[in-house]
């Protein structure tokens, strides 16, 4: 299995990270006990630029979570397609030759799913199997991968899409005011990506261009349901994010990876790159302290922090599509790709260049 193209997508409006602060404080006036409060945890994030998926004076205007969602699924239908386009393209594809997608959000809901929504604005065949992926959170960018991978390597003449739109700006809640809340809406960003994973025995595979996924490993951390998640209520998604995230990535993460890595007859010697999810400063340092990596050796995933924020799953996909257009591996080398969410748990993958 190969992961042979990744496609991304951002809304039109793109701000600074101080100018969206500047908005919400502006938006939340009087519910605020102390605004500068919301001044020092966005500059906090590690967020520079964010993009949202409408002018930030248009969000006062959504009312209740069915005429946001309703919102979400037009926009998230939008950036599909063009994510999608932008991964088939260069490796000279149409929907027609893809026989599964694997479809991961966790910023809005819609039944029919995005992707059946797709089938009939883009050439995919009536007959394309479809998994669509909700409550992961920020872990489904790798888990999907694993997903799809899995399905390739049963059908090795067929491609598998994997697709995740997340438009975080959308759960921002005006009465909640919350550490958790204020944090979130500094943190995370709106896009979208979509993968391309070949199996083994078609024309692309073949060509070798792209990352093998030699490996996959799932990890469930028992009784961690309060780090993450959402509270869905009669006004949306309401945010459930714990201090306790960097801990957890301290205690389990080295073990993780060391005991993956033993199975598949490797060390963290090794691995030559980590692609790992934007998650935050707090997650970011806690993975390099916990694998003892070096200074540099996340610095596509902080570079995509600062530049267009938490994605949630598409974070790691767009942190991924870095290294195929920038940093590719050398040939022979190993990488590992990894994201953690709510659950808690971990997604792991090894791939070969």
């Amino acid at each position: 299995m190969q992961i042979s193209s990744v496609g991304t997508a951002y809304p039109a409006h793109r701000y600074p990270q101080s100018v969206i602060t500047e908005a919400l404080k502006e938006r939340w006036a009087g519910k605020l006990e102390e605004p500068r409060l919301l001044s020092r945890l966005h500059a906090n994030c590690g967020v520079d630029f964010r993009h949202t998926v409408f002018p930030l004076e248009h969000y006062p205007t959504l009312k209740g979570f069915k005429q946001t969602n309703d919102q979400w699924i037009a926009a998230a239908v939008d950036l599909a397609q063009t994510c999608i386009t932008r991964a088939l393209e260069p490796l000279g594809l149409t929907p027609a030759d893809i026989s599964a997608i694997f479809s991961a959000s966790v910023t809005g809901i819609a039944s029919p799913t995005l992707e059946a929504r797709l089938i009939n604005l883009m050439p995919f065949p009536t007959n394309v199997k479809r998994t669509p992926i909700f409550g992961l959170g920020c872990v489904a960018g790798a888990a999907g991968i694993a997903r799809a991978s899995d399905y390739v390597r049963a059908f090795p003449t067929q491609y598998a899409l994997l697709l995740s739109v997340e438009l975080c700006s959308l759960t921002w809640q005006d009465d909640d005011q919350s550490i958790a809340n204020l944090i979130s809406c500094g943190l995370f960003g709106d896009g979208a990506a979509a993968v391309i994973i070949a199996g083994a025995d078609t024309p692309i595979a073949k060509k070798n261009s792209g990352p093998k996924v030699l490996a996959t490993r799932s990890t469930f951390y028992r009784n961690t349901e309060h780090v993450m998640g959402w509270d869905i209520g009669d006004t949306g998604f309401t945010i459930v994010l714990s201090p306790d995230v960097p801990k957890v990535v301290n205690e389990n993460l080295r073990g993780n990876v060391e005991s993956f890595l033993t199975e598949n007859h490797l060390t963290l010697g090794d691995i030559s790159t980590y692609i790992f999810h934007s998650g935050g400063p707090k997650v970011l340092e806690a993975m390099e302290t916990s694998l003892d990596l070096p200074k540099d050796a996340l610095a596509p995933s902080w570079k995509s922090l600062s530049q267009v924020g938490n994605l949630s799953a598409a974070s790691v996909l767009a942190v991924l599509e870095g290294y195929l257009k920038d940093t590719p591996g050398q040939p022979g080398s190993y990488s590992i790709l990894a994201a953690m969410g709510p659950g808690f748990c971990s997604e792991l993958v090894l791939l070969q260049w």
